[in-house]
């Protein structure tokens, strides 16, 4: 099976091609593309990155696009004509109804059919309806409001090097530059991903419901979003309320959670025990803990949900996505 990495040498196309290696992913070959060519070395790999171009797609079976819309409106439709399922992990196609939006642990059955293109969600999307998705095994999911703290890494490596610049700057009391985000990120944070709309909603939080909406097949279900961005390098966070259709209780939810496939239950408060982006770096998990009743609710659920959101949230989902194709045959290779 031949694969192509498009956009490898991103922060996410670097944890895709070390997840393909990881997971012993069967790939005969694998190419990495990126705007400007080179050699990286992930986990003791070398790649040769070649310049992306038209016509460089013909043969591959897979293609992982970890690239900005713009690049994947360009050329994801195009391997596709050429044969390869491309796997994108930009907001180009989430809104299309004719291709797959797919988290694998939850929606798998999405995949059939496809027409070679497969959109993988929006990290933050991902590690929410991998925790409200046990839940709705035990009852029926109403009500979602969720509050995400989302580090840099999620705007791209450019962002990380000026929440590092500003750090130092803040050290050595120098002035701060600003250029990626709207107001210095360094000691600060603020409720403000991607545009907004006039409905009040940034990009971002108009993303996570509908996404959320659409993976867990509730069209109707009425979630609500603030994103915000934290001076954290890796890691997503969120705190989330569910109100379901009879209650669950506690104990009852951290049943079913902790039986769950890629959840991990970390829930002991009084100990100092619950999941922190730190602590959930380079983890392919969703970590869950702050498990209580909402005193304002009869039927309200808090949970805090964490998970690294290259690894978790970006490279492992492509990866299972695609290994999902291989064993339904849905792929060639």
């Amino acid at each position: 099976m031949n694969v192509a990495v498009v956009g490898a040498s991103g922060l996410v196309g670097r944890e895709l091609l070390g997840a393909l290696k990881r997971r012993h992913f069967p790939a005969s070959s694998v190419a990495a593309y990126s705007s400007s060519g080179g050699t990286l070395n992930v986990d003791g790999t070398e790649y040769r990155v070649n310049r992306l171009r038209h016509g460089c797609f013909v043969g591959v079976d897979v293609a992982f696009f970890a690239t900005p819309t713009h690049v994947s409106i360009e050329y994801a439709p195009e391997a596709a004509e050429c044969g390869a399922v491309v796997i994108d992990k930009s907001g180009a196609f989430r809104s299309d109804p004719a291709i797959p939006l797919v988290v694998p642990e939850v929606n798998a059955h999405a995949l059939e059919p496809h027409a070679n293109i497969v959109s993988s969600p929006n990290c933050c999307t991902i590690q929410l309806v991998m925790a409200l998705w046990p839940l709705a095994s035990r009852a029926t999911l109403k009500r979602i409001v969720v509050c995400t703290y989302q580090s840099v890494s999620g705007t791209g490596k450019h962002a990380v090097e000026e929440l590092d610049s500003q750090i130092r700057s803040n050290a050595e009391a120098k002035a701060l530059s600003v250029s990626v985000y709207p107001h210095v990120i360094a000691d600060n944070l603020f409720p403000h991903i991607d545009g907004f709309g006039n409905d009040g909603y940034s990009g971002e939080e108009t993303k996570i419901i509908r996404e959320t909406r659409r993976i867990l097949g509730i069209p109707d279900l009425r979630v609500t979003c603030t994103c915000v961005r934290v001076p954290v390098t890796l890691g997503h966070a969120m705190a989330v309320m569910v109100e379901t259709e009879p209650a669950i209780d506690v104990e009852a939810a951290r049943s079913c959670l902790l039986s769950a496939p890629g959840v991990r239950v970390c829930d002991e408060p009084c100990a100092g025990v619950y999941p922190t982006p730190r602590g959930c770096r380079g983890s392919d998990e969703v970590w869950v803990g702050r498990l209580r009743s909402d005193s304002s609710s009869e039927n309200g659920l808090w949970l805090w949900v964490v998970a690294d959101n290259l690894r978790r949230g970006a490279a492992l989902n492509a990866v299972l996505i695609a290994e999902c194709l291989i064993a339904r045959k849905l792929a060639r290779g």
